[in-house]
């Protein structure tokens, strides 16, 4: 094997990796089944494009911040 062919086997499962952890995070968010089979879609058929919009737009938690006043006091 050549170093060009060892290098690019390296990025390729880097990239399914990545894809597999995308995967699996939207899977496991609580946005509606449509939306998650939209964005899994998506990094399926683009993989590195895909993994890109994901990351930048993709499905994430929310974290409310506390609503109770006795939450915001200091």
């Amino acid at each position: 094997m050549t170093l060009w062919t060892i290098c690019a086997l390296t990025v390729a499962v880097a990239i399914a990796l990545f894809d597999l952890w995308a995967l699996l995070s939207v899977f496991r968010s609580d946005k509606p089944l449509g939306v998650r089979l939209g964005w899994a879609a998506v990094i399926v058929a683009l993989p590195v494009i895909g993994l890109a919009v994901w990351g930048k737009f993709g499905p994430r938690a929310v974290v409310e911040p506390p609503s109770s006043p006795e939450h915001s006091k200091g």
